[in-house]
């Protein structure tokens, strides 16, 4: 485990015999208690009030919180929130990469009894704008590199320089709470008694419109917490490795999910891989999180090894290809493939292996891995449904026949609350009685689902449905291709036809200099050997990088946009 010489500012430290207990609720059956994701910390720092909770180890000024520590500042920040004039259902912005500020907002925020609306950091100043008015937020914790984005605001705001020092802002407020607090502890805080209330405020990309804000509960987050500890066996012994950002979609409940476990967790300001590396080998890490593109990175860099421990590598944002997935368990990576949207609290369904599947070739037992599965313990049945105009808004179950193409709905206990202040997106996205996904796929026999693409990614040729997700797959396995993404193009006799947009590994960048043509007979004769003539692309281009969202999302909006100059 990391280690290195630091003390918490005074304030940090709780006093003795404290009592990390939140206030009794009055009027509520002896048989009900509201579920708080705040109750999870507090659990810990009772019964291991001495582990590392949090180790942010690469900046200038590292530092490292136990669980009563953590605890204590976490506290300190909901009763400096109180005595700042933040009242319950109030949002408070926090714009800051991985680090123990934004851990500490998931919550100190919900412990203040307002809700945290985390802002993606590499957003442009419009657009933050956009989001701070939209969600009327009251208070921006924001951390000192990203200042920028909150130039010309009016909203007050509180620095972090991410020292944990005196002397910092952020620690300075911090204090404020804990003078304010008079010591009165946990017990000076109300209690939020409707689990059902807001928790978090979550702003989608907006790749195509005005991003929304997705509202979800005390109570989903709080299920969905415990989902993600499960399906990905976090317990006491686990370290955490922070590469997915904590502003995408809470961190997919991550951040709350480790500390329901006793997981320690080690936070990195950046996906760097060198760093990433010395910590899979140095600091005993067991999971991590992160989008296909992400985990493409992190096996093609030099430094890449065998790791000497386990280690699970939690994928979703896309589906991992099987080429993807080979390599990752060559480097004794274990991939667990989830799915899930920021409106369903990141996952919400994992591919669950079967025993079945050890007699079969690795490319075949790949592909069945690259399934999106069946719906987490504490979710409702994941379903493909009917998109005819005959069937409506009703949900009519397609064939579990793996080749009829439906959208995935479901409904249950980790669906948001609704899109902030729009009820009108609300009630399309919950038309007949389901969350409607958007995404297009197949249900299979054994009741998994398989994402063949988003609606809008359906590329439709003479008539013939393509997906862009399959002609992805089968372009990934040519061994000179690091990524590829595919869209549609106009096409003067088929409507649209394929477009693949492809990176290369380093390796071969090289040789296919200057020999673009070649190339591209080249990974046509590969696909027309794997798929159906519809299907293969008619174009394509080699690109020194795909555009990426900040969370390693392929923007095929972007690629649209160059294929319709074309």
């Amino acid at each position: 485990m990391v280690s290195f010489k630091f003390s918490p500012t005074e304030q940090s430290f709780p006093p003795p015999n404290v009592l990390l207990r939140l206030k009794e609720l009055q009027d509520v059956p002896v048989n009900y208690h509201p579920l708080n994701p705040l109750s999870f910390l507090l659990r810990a720092a009772e019964i291991y009030p001495d582990k590392v909770a949090i180790a942010h180890p690469n900046t200038e000024q590292p530092v490292v919180y136990t669980f009563s520590v953590w605890a204590q500042r976490v506290q300190n920040l909901a009763f400096a929130l109180v005595k700042f004039g933040i009242r319950p259902g109030d949002r408070v912005a926090v714009i800051a990469p991985n680090s123990p500020l934004i851990a500490d907002a998931h919550f100190g925020i919900i412990a203040a009894r307002a809700i945290l609306c985390p802002i993606n950091t590499r957003l442009k100043l419009h657009e933050v704008a956009y989001i701070l008015e939209h969600s009327g937020s009251k208070l921006i914790l924001v951390d000192y590199e990203y200042i920028d984005l909150i130039r010309g605001t009016a909203i007050p705001y509180i620095v972090c320089k991410d020292t944990g020092r005196a002397g910092d802002p952020y620690e300075g407020f911090l204090t404020e709470g804990r003078l304010f607090s008079q010591e009165r502890g946990w017990q000076g805080l109300d209690v939020e008694k409707d689990e059902n209330a807001p928790a978090v405020l979550c702003y989608t990309s907006g790749t195509t419109g005005r991003p929304k804000g997705v509202l979800t509960t005390l109570r989903g987050s709080y299920l969905s917490a415990i989902a993600n500890a499960y399906e990905c066996q976090l317990n006491y012994t686990s370290t955490y490795l922070w590469i997915l950002p904590m502003f995408h979609a809470a961190g997919w409940t991550f951040p709350w999910a480790n500390v329901f476990a006793f997981a320690t967790q080690i936070t990195l300001r950046t996906v760097n891989y060198t760093q990433i590396w010395h910590h899979l080998i140095h600091s005993h890490v067991t999971h991590f999180c992160g989008a296909p593109t992400v985990q493409i990175g992190l096996v093609n860099d030099p430094l890449a090894q065998k790791v000497p421990q386990s280690v699970t590598a939690v994928i979703a944002g896309s589906a991992p290809t099987p080429h993807l997935i080979a390599e990752l368990e060559k480097k004794g990576i274990k991939p667990v493939h989830v799915y899930g949207l920021t409106q369903t609290y990141g996952p919400f369904t994992r591919n669950y292996a079967q025993a079945s599947w050890s007699s079969l070739s690795h490319d075949q037992r790949s592909k069945l891995m690259a399934r999106q599965g069946h719906a987490f313990a504490t979710a409702e049945e994941v379903r493909v449904v009917s998109t005819k105009e005959e069937h409506g808004d009703k949900l009519v179950d397609v064939p579990r026949d793996g080749k009829t193409l439906g959208e995935i709905v479901t409904r249950g206990n980790i669906v948001m609350r609704e899109y902030f202040n729009d009820p009108e997106a609300t009630g399309k996205a919950f038309r007949g009685g389901a969350f409607r996904t958007g995404d297009l796929a197949v249900w299979n026999s054994d009741g998994s689902v398989s994402v063949l693409d988003r609606s809008k990614d359906i590329i439709i040729s003479g008539g013939e449905n393509a997906s862009s997700l399959a002609i992805e797959q089968e372009l990934i396995t040519h061994p000179h291709v690091l990524e590829v993404s595919v869209v549609a193009r106009a096409h003067h006799k088929w409507g649209e036809r394929p477009m693949a947009f492809v990176t290369l590994h380093l390796q071969h960048v090289n040789r296919w200099k200057g020999r673009q043509h070649e190339f591209e007979k080249e990974l046509k004769q590969h696909a027309k050997e794997r798929l159906p003539g519809f299907a293969c692309p008619e174009w394509v281009i080699i690109v020194p990088e795909l555009p990426k969202t900040s969370t390693g999302k392929i923007l095929k909006t972007e690629l649209r946009k160059v294929a319709a100059k074309l």
